[in-house]
């Protein structure tokens, strides 16, 4: 499970098997994990996170789109 990103307790990444599947991240905090579509940046779902708490992570999705896209691409497309 390649990670991606690390912001404060949050943990961006996607799995190994995730290569079929449009670009997408999944990011966890203790037990709660939500997953995102990055392009367009949409939510998919989530396991344990509040309607707020995935706003949040909604925005730092965004704001790291760029970011997140490129680690999908160097992973699975190399």
């Amino acid at each position: 499970m390649p990670t991606a990103l690390r912001i404060g307790a949050y943990r961006f990444f996607f799995y190994a098997g995730d290569r079929d599947e449009p670009p997408h991240i999944h990011i966890e905090r203790d037990h709660h994990i939500c997953k995102f579509w990055l392009d367009p940046v949409m939510y998919c779902k989530s396991q344990g996170f509040n309607r707020s708490e995935i706003n949040q992570i909604y925005k730092m999705v965004d704001e790291h789109k760029g970011r997140l896209l490129r680690s999908w691409d160097e992973y699975f497309n190399n």
